[in-house]
């Protein structure tokens, strides 16, 4: 009984371990500021930044309009982020897009919100799903190893 109690044990430190570190990558593109720079442009970032949401969160969109996108959520105890999506006008006719997103977990989020503000932010900029530093290749969608290599190639 001891030993199973040590092994639960060593197996919740090591998932516990990992948690809260952030690629430095990741963590500069989820903090650098998104602002569009004229209406255009502002215009279809919005639409992209619904999008995104929609696409991304666990929860309904409660509120979309103009200035906010704002899903339902966080419910207690869940691990699904909640997002906040603001549109604030400058002086100088741009616009800054604020990102918000936190769960109600306290064994924390899935996705990370850093990922996911990262994510987020490339989307918009780009339109496309970006891969973020430090993430994992995807698997192929064939799995035939037939004319794979004998030994992996390890790209450094």
């Amino acid at each position: 009984m001891k030993q199973s109690l040590l092994v639960i044990l060593c197996v919740l430190a090591a998932g516990c371990s990992t948690r809260g570190q952030v690629n430095p990558d990741v963590m500069q593109i989820a903090t650098a500021p998104l602002t569009c720079a004229n209406p255009s442009e502002c215009t279809l970032w919005w639409q992209r930044a619904q999008t995104w949401v929609t696409s991304h969160s666990a929860y309904p969109v409660e509120s979309a309009n103009d200035t906010l996108i704002q899903t339902a959520g966080p419910e207690g105890g869940k691990r699904a982020l909640a997002y906040q999506i603001t549109k604030t006008a400058n002086s100088d006719g741009t616009a800054t897009i604020g990102f918000a997103a936190h769960c109600d977990s306290s064994l924390g989020c899935k996705p990370n919100p850093w990922e996911a503000g990262a994510n987020f932010k490339q989307f918009v900029r780009s339109g496309t799903a970006s891969k973020l530093p430090g993430e994992p290749a995807t698997a192929p969608a064939s799995t035939d190893m037939s004319n794979a290599p004998a030994t992996p190639a390890v790209s450094q």
